[in-house]
């Protein structure tokens, strides 16, 4: 049997968002900035993509900003805060310790050219708590970015609560909404955010897509730089093939949230119970709120090292943590900065269930992690 459980690092493309990319690949390959027909049937494709999208955001389709995906809507939404603050007197930004690496890289390099940046902790849970925000808050800040939930533990952060605190304090708020978009709810005109980035291959879409929300008002500065496309905010002509997937994937995400949900939730909840049964496994962030496919356990005395492959050897795909982050020797940040030790990070696993999985699909990955893990604890205390 094949398991595919590392959704949180990317998804197949759905069959509907493939048959909706094709036409621009062949009929509809024009340049959107052309004048004649056929570039103008691709920029009217990229207006319909960009209105679709912004309604299951909702947001006005002129907020967005289309991108190569969630590391570059990080990026440009950080180092456009950053010179937005420099302008007013502002260069103290802030974050969670458990941000993705492509805000945490970018403010090591803002702080780097003179800004100062604040990490706020988390508890045991995974969560910040506004609390810390609040005592964090200077009048020089100019940004505080909290991701909407974790990409390894699926926790979900109070993110309305912690806007405000960041408008109080007259600071601009941003969240990483990468893991969150298409499995969350997202409601831009009702929720206090100035930013947002997602990406498109984490809800079926097609990989090296991105979107950037920047509330109205807020001028981005250009990383890009070249022609006038994206309102002269990203130079470069349009994946118009990938907009149009991306714009297909997040409505066939938003029209079935709610039982997709369901489904993951329930055989989340059935593998959790069912590997917990284990001796010595600890759920990360179990209690709270989580993203509905999310699952993060540690196997005490297994290292995730010498369990993933023969898992994968079974064909079952999960993954220790963020793809980003793979091969890399260091425990996961998230774990340590949630109190877990070194090797209790380095024994973690994380389960990411798609919409499509399967009861049967479920109790083969029980059995299989069951039986590798009683048998890689004996190889250890034989060793």
């Amino acid at each position: 049997m094949f398991v595919y459980a590392d959704n949180a690092a990317t998804t197949r493309v759905s069959d509907a968002v493939l048959s909706a990319m094709l036409p621009y690949f062949t009929k509809h390959y024009g340049n959107p900035s052309s004048t004649y027909p056929l570039g103008q049937d691709a920029s009217a494709a990229l207006i319909r993509a960009r209105e679709t999208i912004a309604a299951c955001l909702g947001c006005l389709p002129s907020e967005l900003t289309f991108t190569s995906g969630g590391s570059e809507a990080d990026n440009q939404i950080l180092r456009s805060a950053a010179a937005w603050g420099r302008q007013h007197g502002r260069t103290h930004l802030i974050a969670s310790a458990i941000e993705h690496h492509a805000v945490l890289n970018t403010l090591e390099d803002l702080k780097a050219r003179g800004f100062t940046v604040t990490l706020l902790p988390v508890g045991p849970d995974g969560v910040v708590d506004p609390a810390d925000l609040k005592a964090a808050l200077t009048p020089t800040t100019a940004l505080v970015s909290i991701m909407l939930a974790n990409n390894e533990t699926g926790a979900i952060q109070p993110i309305r609560q912690l806007a405000d605190l960041a408008h109080a304090a007259g600071a601009l708020f941003h969240t990483d909404a990468v893991q969150a978009t298409g499995h969350l709810p997202i409601d831009l005109k009702n929720n206090p955010v100035d930013f947002l980035s997602a990406s498109a291959h984490k809800f079926h879409g097609p990989k090296g897509n991105g979107i950037l929300f920047a509330r109205r008002g807020f001028e981005l500065t250009s990383l890009i730089f070249g022609g006038a496309q994206e309102r002269g905010k990203r130079a470069g002509t349009e994946n118009v093939p990938g907009i149009v997937g991306m714009a297909a994937a997040l409505q066939e995400a938003c029209d079935h949230m709610a039982e997709n949900a369901r489904r993951m939730e329930e055989a989340r909840d059935t593998l959790q119970k069912s590997l917990s049964a284990l001796d010595g496994t600890r759920v990360h962030a179990g209690t709270m709120p989580r993203l509905p496919g999310h699952l993060n356990m540690a196997f005490e005395g297994v290292s995730a090292e010498a369990l993933l492959p023969v898992l994968g050897m079974a064909g079952i795909c999960v993954s220790s943590g963020s793809a980003c982050a793979s091969g890399s020797p260091d425990p996961s940040h998230v774990l340590l900065a949630m109190g877990c030790t070194p090797d209790e990070a380095r024994s973690s696993i994380r389960f990411s269930l798609g919409d499509d999985i399967t009861l049967e699909q479920v109790h083969f990955i029980v059995e299989t992690v069951t039986r590798e893990v009683a048998r890689l604890r004996k190889l250890h205390q034989q060793a």
